[in-house]
């Protein structure tokens, strides 16, 4: 058990060889330094992977994790996390959901569940507070997301896996309702462990250390993000779609695979298009109250709509301009159990390898009477849909194209183009888990989505690269919806963006970056907390902790450290944080040479202020985060990292 609220003390370990379940060994000192969330996770299989191992290997941990205000009545705090080798990037991924899996197994009891070795049959588990049971999944096997969660009890939480996982796509996801653990391929680890689902099912109710005051700081939190510009009206009313306009406006939209950023026909696929002919009503996680997710007919029925990254990637990506065509196909994806992300930019990059006859799969740009067929055919690894599911990264090595190949480290990006948003590039670069915007920093909303601050320059990058990657690590492993920490951001400086201050702050902002750094390298300075983020308030009145914006910073920076050295230890080499040379070699407007990702000149100064050498954390910036490794050891690893093998 825990002294500390907001946990439920226990941390189960279930072996699906042996269909065996125990308590893993979890203290409060573990608590106190990674928090929950993809930190814990992250510090979990830092401690467990080993060099040589593998996604499908018997002993590659699932990790499932939950946060300490999960469960605790805050606003937006139903997320969950889930972390494992992926076998697309053959590193670790963290996977964050808003489904309801992860309040239902706090409620049974449990903060965080592992899952370990393999099963010889279709599994599924069942958790209560009581029992832990391995159901035959013999029945569930092969059927469709939805077909299948009917088939499980009513009033518990889900996980689930589609045909893709089942399969072994290296980009299925897991489903919990209609919520996705979208990327990475978590879903094909699922699926070579033979599990098919996991529920959960309990009444307990998360500990606060003091309800009055917490009770009090909700009140102002939920006002907050109903009144702040960006949570409170673009995304109840636009949803992430609202972003394609904004996009379009600032060169960020990924166009044929992302050889522009720009597309002429991008009103026919935006949010206003999505809110104004295809909308019928907003939906949400549990516990949110954005609401930004999307109700839409498709085949009259009502399903969930697609986000920014389905809209702009199977739209002006492969030069589509039907969104009829986009709904229909993200509700297959959903139902086949595949990330929308990877799944459209390795259809862009199979178009593109056909428009220059590196590949004749019939994928062209602007087709798209092929695109469902191909869908069913990925999902079920047949014809080239075999080919496809593995990923753009292991076709660009079968039929070349790496310079054109848009992913980082095996992950394919999402829909911001970064030669007109540099930070981002960046942030995709050194991004842990791959071509990710949210494991990014997402300094996209600050070069265009949110604030409007030089888009191109260099200057204050890597500072406000590092500082976001942290803050959005932190208010991640509280079990929050990264949305919240949109909120950070004064509103006037969006409502207001041609305001005297707000100029000013724009402008003075990239040169902050000695300051930001000093903040980011030496988080415990300020012991101090911000009303604009309220989770280490609530942190503190959940937990009973002494937490500041500092805390937040510091467990952001022992997770992102963390779970580079587990990424190390696998095999990650020294100088893989890289893009493809289109976007660091290619100016996207060919009169402006500054439109290009001036990658190497960024990473200097990134390295500089991480504590990082050619990407790998120093032992000394290890040690003074409380992240353990003996000399020899780190020796061993980083040796590797250099050698060519």
């Amino acid at each position: 058990m825990s002294d500390l609220k907001g946990y439920m003390g226990k941390v189960l370990f279930i072996d699906l060889s042996t269909r065996t379940s125990k308590l893993f060994p979890w203290s409060d000192e573990d608590r106190r330094l990674s928090l929950g969330g993809k930190i814990m996770a992250g510090h979990i299989l830092y401690q467990h992977v080993q060099q040589g191992m593998t996604a499908y290997d018997e002993d590659n941990w699932i990790v499932i994790t939950t946060g300490p205000l999960t469960g605790s009545g805050c606003p937006n705090t139903s997320r969950f996390n889930m972390s494992t080798i992926s076998p697309l990037t053959n590193i670790i991924t963290s996977s964050n959901c808003g489904g309801d899996f992860g309040l239902s197994l706090k409620r049974a009891g449990y903060d965080a569940c592992i899952i370990s070795g393999k099963s010889e049959t279709p599994v599924m588990v069942s958790i209560t507070e009581d029992n832990v049971e391995f159901l035959s999944a013999e029945d569930l096997w092969g059927k469709s997301i939805t077909l299948a969660q009917e088939l499980l009890p009513k009033n518990t939480g889900k996980l689930m896996i589609g045909p893709a996982g089942e399969n072994k796509v290296l980009y299925s996801c897991v489903f919990s309702g209609e919520r996705t653990s979208g990327r990475g391929g978590v879903g094909a680890v699922f699926g070579d462990k033979k599990l098919k689902a996991i529920t959960a099912y309990g009444t307990k109710t998360v500990p606060v250390a003091n309800r009055e005051k917490l009770e009090k700081l909700n009140k102002k939190w939920v006002k907050t993000l109903k009144t702040h510009p960006l949570t409170g009206r673009q995304l109840p009313k636009l949803g992430t779609a609202g972003l394609v306009s904004a996009m379009q406006a600032h060169s960020i939209l990924a166009t044929k695979n992302f050889g522009a950023g720009r597309y002429d026909d991008f009103e026919k696929v935006s949010g206003e298009e999505l809110a104004e002919n295809h909308l019928v009503s907003n939906a949400a996680c549990t516990t949110c109250v954005i609401r930004c997710a999307r109700k839409v007919n498709v085949d009259g029925e009502q399903v969930k709509g697609p986000e920014l990254e389905t809209l702009g990637l199977l739209g002006p990506n492969i030069l589509n301009n039907n969104i009829e065509l986009i709904l229909k196909w993200n509700k297959e994806l959903d139902e086949y159990g595949m990330d929308a992300i990877s799944a459209a930019g390795t259809i862009a990059f199979a178009m593109e390898l056909q428009e220059k006859g590196l590949w004749d799969s019939g994928l062209e740009f602007g087709k798209t009477d092929n695109i469902s067929d191909v869908l069913y055919q990925i999902a079920h690894r047949e014809g080239i849909g075999d080919i496809l599911a593995d990923g753009s990264k292991r076709m660009s090595e079968k039929f070349g194209g790496k310079e054109f190949a848009i992913h980082a480290k095996g992950m394919e990006l999402a829909a911001y183009e970064p030669r007109h948003a540099v930070g981002q590039g960046l942030g995709y670069a050194t991004a842990n888990r791959g071509g990710c915007h949210l494991n990014a920093g997402y300094m996209v909303v600050a070069e265009g989505l949110g604030l409007d601050i030089d888009s191109l320059t260099t200057h204050g990058k890597a500072a406000l690269t590092i500082m976001f990657q942290n803050l959005m690590e932190g208010v991640s492993a509280c079990g929050s919806c990264l949305f919240t920490s949109y909120a950070v951001f004064p509103g006037f400086l969006v409502d207001k963006p041609n305001s005297f201050l707000t100029q000013f702050i724009l402008k003075i902002l990239p040169y902050m970056g000695p300051v930001v750094n000093i903040l980011s390298h030496f988080p415990q300075l300020p012991k101090i907390n911000i009303p604009l983020l309220p989770h280490s308030y609530a942190l503190k009145y959940v937990t009973g902790m002494k937490t500041s914006m500092a805390s937040v910073l510091t467990w952001g920076a022992f997770g992102y450290n963390t779970e580079r050295m587990a990424n190390i230890i696998l095999g990650q080499k020294a100088g893989a944080d890289k893009l493809p040379k289109r976007l660091t070699e290619v100016a996207q407007n060919p009169k402006d040479p500054r439109t290009v990702v001036p990658l190497e000149k960024m990473k200097k100064v990134y390295y500089r202020a991480r504590g990082w050498k050619d990407g790998i954390p120093k032992r000394k910036r290890l040690l003074s985060l409380g992240i353990g490794i003996t000399p020899e050891y780190y020796e061993k690893v980083v040796k590797e990292a250099y050698s060519n093998g």
